[in-house]
């Protein structure tokens, strides 16, 4: 039997034979796609929210999640910023790409569906394209370019590693290839790191690069392709409580401030932490647990009677 450790092999070089391998194979297949794929322009009459599958098709969506602007409290700032920017581009004047980061559950991807309800009348459609898709850039660009509407590919949760399927094709469409990005089309974004690829400490002097300085700047170039960026922070206490409470009065929930607030309260510190999401979800709850009590007392009225 042949001795593997006896093998003087050149690990760097395969290696590098490989990931030059992947990309090739993943070069080839989004040129195939690309020529595959053809779009009805009917669909885009009849549905306003899309999904790029994972078999490289375009999807759409029948019950898309819209979120209402005045659903989202304490935002103002960062909704008068994105609704700004996407009147700009509906209108077919210059925009610019968004990322908006920030801790999880503070509103980012809501932010983003909120635009649907506000501008798909003035042609504005919107796709969700996961990071595992990325790859397919080239051919969702050439499927969307002759379009006659303005599309937002919706990009939630982003966030790269060194290396990982996407990333080039992702930075090139933001700015820097050759070829023009459509005038039809943006990226939104969300993220919970500000700079979308993670940080190491061997990112510095102390490091084995030459230059650390510039494996920094190529961490940062991508976050820097979006003109626009939103931070979006945690909520302090007084914030969360005004959540909850717009959330119960929409339910119109019958409980009073005080045990709302207390039961809001812990409900939160039972997760760790404070945020819109975590108000819907105390609020989902709580509106669960007083429907089955309403549900429990008149089945006893009944059986009373």
């Amino acid at each position: 039997m042949m001795n593997l450790h006896s093998i003087n092999l050149d690990w760097d070089f395969l290696i590098e034979r490989i990931d030059r391998l992947m990309d090739l194979t993943e070069e080839f297949l989004t040129r195939k796609l690309s020529d595959d794929i053809e779009a009805d322009p009917q669909m885009f009459r009849t549905a306003v929210a899309f999904r790029w599958n994972h078999d490289g098709q375009l999807e759409a969506l029948e019950h898309p999640d819209v979120v209402q602007r005045e659903q989202l409290l304490g935002l103002d700032d960062h909704l008068e910023r994105l609704h700004r920017n996407t009147h700009q581009f509906v209108a077919g004047l210059p925009a610019n790409n968004i990322l908006l980061w920030g801790e999880r559950g503070t509103g980012k991807s809501s932010a983003v569906k909120s635009l649907l309800p506000v501008f798909a009348e003035q042609g504005l459609r919107m796709i969700e394209v996961h990071k595992e898709e990325l790859y397919h850039l080239p051919a969702i660009t050439r499927l969307l370019r002759s379009q006659p509407y303005r599309f937002i590919l919706f990009c939630d949760d982003l966030s790269f590693d060194e290396n990982e399927p996407g990333y080039r094709e992702l930075k090139t469409l933001l700015q820097g290839g050759l070829e023009a990005p459509p005038p039809n089309m943006l990226i939104y974004a969300t993220a919970n790191r500000r700079h979308l690829m993670p940080e190491r400490l061997d990112n510095n002097a102390d490091s084995v690069e030459i230059h650390p300085e510039e494996a920094v700047a190529e961490k940062l170039s991508l976050s820097d392709r979006f003109g626009i960026t939103l931070g979006f922070y945690p909520v302090d206490q007084p914030h969360y409580l005004d959540i909850v409470r717009h959330l119960a009065r929409e339910r119109e929930l019958n409980i009073s401030d005080a045990d709302l607030s207390q039961e809001a309260l812990r409900w939160a510190l039972s997760r760790g932490s404070r945020s819109g999401r975590v108000a819907h979800q105390f609020v989902d709850d709580l509106t669960g647990r007083l429907g089955l009590a309403a549900l429990s007392r008149a089945r006893k009225a009944d059986n009373d009677q």
